[in-house]
């Protein structure tokens, strides 16, 4: 009843790299899916490693049985997807290990899968990670992308966002 006589109130969520590298638009992802933003918008990192965190605070809702993608959802119903490569379900899970489950609590900065980046080179077309908001349409009222080219996982903010109130 509150919610309804004084609405939902606005929050902030900043973003921290899930895997160490060069943060770049969405624009630069060679793929249509990412690029048209069909999933929704955010922004995409060129990794230099393999090793996976969690981009926000929040509950695991999807952790594809491949291990190359892994949905977080905050608090607030920000619904985060982190998408390892371009083209990596064709590797049936193949150098991909998932760290969580479906239902996991996470911080933001915790491990969530690990991948072997050679293999990933090999195999895939890509390694570039995109870091989409999928429910963008619905909950985000601003965003603003912070681009760099040594972010850190775990620790850079790659983006900050304020939902719809």
């Amino acid at each position: 009843m509150l919610k309804k006589l004084f609405g939902k109130k606005s929050v902030e969520e900043q973003l921290v790299a899930p895997v160490s590298g060069k943060v770049v638009s969405l624009d630069e992802v060679d793929d249509p899916v990412f690029s048209q933003r069909m999933m929704g918008d955010g922004v995409a990192v060129e990794p230099t490693d393999g090793k996976v965190v969690a981009p926000v605070s929040g509950e695991i809702v999807q952790l594809f049985p491949t291990n190359h993608a892994v949905g977080v959802k905050t608090k607030s119903g920000v619904e985060v997807l982190v998408h390892i490569g371009l083209e990596t379900v064709s590797m049936e899970g193949e150098g991909f290990e998932g760290h969580v489950k479906t239902g996991d609590h996470v911080n933001a900065g915790d491990r969530l899968v690990t991948f072997d980046m050679n293999l990933v080179n090999e195999k895939a077309k890509s390694t570039i990670t995109p870091v989409v908001i999928t429910n963008y349409d619905d909950i985000v009222d601003s965003f603003e992308p912070s681009y760099s080219d040594g972010a850190e996982a775990g620790q850079s903010t790659i983006a900050t966002l304020q939902t719809k109130s």
